[in-house]
């Protein structure tokens, strides 16, 4: 790991006049973008060859023919290879990128990497990261255990004896979901041998599997944000996902569903897009509570603790009760539902539009103009 001292070295030779926002043009990218550009600070997308339009022309920052400015994006470097940003570090801390990490950053560089080798400034919890892990000894669940908060129960293949769902990385797709459900042993195994002939899942990741209680209900991803220069928690909005094909099948009646062929019979988790969603305000005291207890733990098992956003995912029984599946401890995926009108929550609080990537930049302005940019990097 990096320690946070040379992180710090890096930091005293900036032109902090002149701090750019940098991120991984994948995931939350355009979030992180055009909230910096609402605060006015300039943007650097590093992009790969193929997925790069998006972010070098759709969105780039440029005037039309009459003279009006329109786009958000200021640069963008284009890499062969998403992972070839350990080779650019030095341009980047040459032109004082400060980075947010999202998802795809960790992914595609490698986590070994972003901890040992990304000597650039990272706007966030860099030591953090590797709790999103599952298969790693202290991953959130370890997290979640130690602060006291509720999670669904781990169960053992044999001991499955009601619906669990089934977490490991789907076969092909590295950044995807091979999940699935199931309610006994000996459905446990038949799904699990008909999605690895299907080249879904594979007995490797099969055998170092999350296996939980399914709970039953709604979910609703909490978009929080913990500022080190307030010390305080906030609420900036709540999202929930469109996943494919699970959507496609819950939109067909059950008897259509019975009648599918092998190959489509199991429904894929994999995610597409996000929705914006509220609560009812009578259970936001307990979401709080939840995010003061995930702070107060990552500050005492892996100082300084959690930097800006992070995102605690949830599903809620019939009794109201919340249960911790996921936790996102960096920007979560469904911030882009943010942008540019900001949510609910974020807006009332600060009375303007802010959404996760424009309270990202907001901080960093502020830490500057404070002198308290350390605060918020690792």
């Amino acid at each position: 790991m990096i320690e946070r001292e040379r992180i710090l070295e890096v930091l005293e030779k900036y032109d902090r006049e002149k701090v750019v926002i940098g991120a991984i043009g994948s995931h939350s990218a355009l979030d992180i973008a055009d909230g910096a550009k609402e605060e006015g600070l300039p943007v650097l997308v590093v992009a790969q060859r193929g997925r790069h339009r998006t972010y070098a022309e759709y969105f780039r920052q440029k005037r039309t023919k009459d003279g009006l400015m329109k786009g958000f994006i200021d640069e963008v470097i284009v890499l062969e290879r998403f992972g070839g940003i350990i080779d650019i570090q030095e341009e980047l801390r040459k032109r004082n990128v400060i980075f947010v990490p999202n998802r795809s950053f960790v992914v595609y560089t490698g986590i070994d990497r972003v901890e040992d080798e990304f000597l650039v400034p990272l706007f966030g919890s860099r030591n953090l990261l590797r709790s999103e892990e599952r298969s790693e000894e202290k991953s959130y669940y370890w997290l979640l255990e130690k602060a006291g908060l509720p999670y669904p129960e781990p169960v053992e293949p044999e001991e499955i004896d009601e619906l669990v769902i089934v977490k490991l990385p789907h076969a092909k797709k590295r950044l995807e979901r091979g999940f699935f459900t199931a309610a006994s042993y000996n459905e446990f195994r038949e799904k699990a041998e008909k999605l690895t002939k299907h080249g879904v899942i594979t007995e490797e990741d099969l055998a170092k599997a999350r296996i939980e209680r399914y709970i039953i209900g709604p979910v609703f991803n909490f978009d929080f944000f913990y500022s080190p220069v307030d010390e305080e928690i906030e609420l900036l909005g709540i999202d929930w996902r469109f996943e494919t094909s699970l959507d496609g099948h819950v939109r067909l009646p059950a008897s259509q569903q019975l009648t599918l062929p092998e190959h489509q019979f199991e429904p894929e988790y994999t995610v597409t897009g996000h929705a914006s969603s509220t609560l009812r305000e009578s259970l936001l005291e307990k979401v709080f509570e939840m995010a003061e207890l995930y702070v107060k733990a990552t500050q005492k098992y892996y100082p300084p603790g959690i930097i800006g956003p992070f995102t605690l995912q949830t599903a809620v029984d019939n009794d109201l009760n919340f249960y911790i599946y996921d936790v996102a401890p960096r920007t979560g995926g469904g911030t882009n539902i943010h942008m540019a009108m900001g949510h609910p929550y974020g807006n009332a609080l600060w009375r303007k539009p802010m959404s996760t990537g424009r309270r990202v930049a907001l901080e960093i302005k502020r830490a500057v103009e404070l002198d308290d940019l350390e605060k918020v990097v690792t």
